[in-house]
């Protein structure tokens, strides 16, 4: 047998990962769904033909989009992850004491439950008591809460099928009121290569509403050029001038404080994108 996944991200570029197990493949209410084994990256969950997460590699992508913004903030107690129903952003952002709850709102059940089967140590904080899963749209959610949450985490999909309207400026005015009054943010927003459109509206929409608005990066082998981009607005705290940062506490593979102000210190080419140069 001679698989392979194909996932294509331009007219002129195709991501190629052999396969040496189609392990399940389910067309659930919402999207396409697989996982598949492979060699190189272990076991990975795709949807809509997009890899979201690998056994080898998801760890930098949780541990960014949830570490940074909790450190920044000086004392994360409720945080809601939209989308996520791999279970990996949760694990990570049980891991800090001062959290008290933690929302995994996730429109499709399926996600959730394959990755409970095909991935249990990214789904092992589900069943934490701090932890609540809603099965909604996550914009219902934002819209039917109000001064609410800590930190709001958009751990959503590429921007096609169901997660367009979460790279929506309606989309964040709604998780701005969501967020408490000093409360934080944070969405993941694509390829600064293949995606510069995506990254630099996602920048101009949360810089509309959020006093503070940062740009940061992290090196991801699965994703689209291996390279992608974070934008945290935040209503209060400076996430590249903390002061008095929380000791870590806890073992991570990627994140650290160090690597939390590095972070922010962009190419010049993506300053010049998110200036419009």
């Amino acid at each position: 047998m001679n698989l392979w996944y194909r996932e294509k991200h331009t007219e002129n570029q195709i991501l190629s990962v052999k396969v040496t197990d189609v392990i399940h493949k389910e067309k659930t209410p919402f999207q396409e769904l697989a996982v598949y084994e492979t060699p190189e990256y272990g076991t990975i969950l795709v949807l809509d033909n997009y890899i979201q997460v690998s056994d080898q590699d998801e760890y930098i992508y949780a541990e960014m989009i949830t570490h940074v913004p909790l450190f920044t903030h000086p004392n994360p107690k409720k945080a809601l992850v939209i989308g996520g129903g791999d279970g990996s952003a949760i694990r990570e952002i049980v891991k800090h004491p001062s959290i008290e709850e933690a929302h995994l709102c996730e429109i499709d059940e399926r996600v959730v439950e394959v990755s409970k089967k095909y991935f249990p140590q990214m789904t092992v904080a589900l069943e934490d008591p701090k932890v609540k899963i809603l099965y909604k749209d996550g914009i219902k959610q934002v819209f039917q809460s109000k001064d609410e949450y800590d930190l709001i985490v958009v751990d959503s999909p590429d921007p096609v099928g169901p997660a367009v309207n979460l790279f929506s400026k309606g989309f964040y005015e709604g998780v701005y009121e969501a967020l408490k009054e000093d409360g934080i943010m944070v969405a993941q927003t694509e390829s600064p290569y293949f995606n510069q459109d995506v990254m630099k509206k996602a920048y101009d929409d949360i810089s509309a509403l959020f006093p503070i608005t940062k740009v940061y990066m992290a090196a991801i082998p699965t994703y689209q050029s291996g390279f992608w981009t974070f934008t945290m607005g935040s209503k209060k705290y400076d996430p590249t001038n903390v002061e008095n940062m929380r000791k870590q506490d806890f073992e991570t593979s990627y994140y650290n404080q160090n690597l939390h102000y590095g972070a922010f210190l962009l190419p010049t080419f993506i300053q010049n994108i998110l200036e419009g140069k």
